[in-house]
């Protein structure tokens, strides 16, 4: 019975930690952005009504729903910005799967920038979602898979 009591203890922290969050884990891997390094850890946060923001401990990035013009999901980096990207080589050898988010944008000065995360397949439903509905743009999915994990 204890046993019981305490497994269930342990899951509602856990749905409480998970309520409490208000985004996405994610890592920076590169982009455009001079003023965010890469391999940067954070969270991808969409509560805001304005802005899209990207936390971390050092850095806070914010970019207005309005000029993301690009919202793209799969498990690789596209083509179209891996010019734009700064990837480490360990990135380009890594054979586990993991799944990418690129967000597209245009910065003050009207140029295009370019954001790509790291997410967890898991976590990043719910974000994707709001991004649409914030942004009034579809995720671009680069294949089936992608779109299941996306859309659930």
């Amino acid at each position: 019975m204890r046993v019981l009591v305490l497994t269930i203890a342990i899951c509602l922290c856990a749905l409480i930690a998970a309520a409490e969050r208000s985004g996405s884990r994610a890592e920076y891997i590169g982009g455009t952005r001079a003023d965010l390094p890469a391999n940067n850890s954070g969270d991808i946060q969409v509560t805001d009504r304005v802005y899209f923001i990207f936390l971390s401990k050092h850095t806070r990035i914010r970019v207005p729903y309005e000029r993301i013009n690009l919202l793209e999901y799969g498990q690789k980096v596209d083509r179209r910005y891996v010019a734009a990207a700064v990837i480490s080589p360990l990135f380009l050898l890594a054979k586990k799967r993991e799944h990418f988010l690129t967000v597209g944008f245009q910065d003050d000065d009207g140029e295009q920038q370019a954001m790509v995360f790291r997410v967890d397949k898991n976590d990043i439903r719910l974000t994707l979602v709001a991004l649409e509905a914030r942004t009034g743009r579809q995720v671009q999915f680069q294949d089936e898979e992608a779109r299941i994990a996306g859309k659930g």
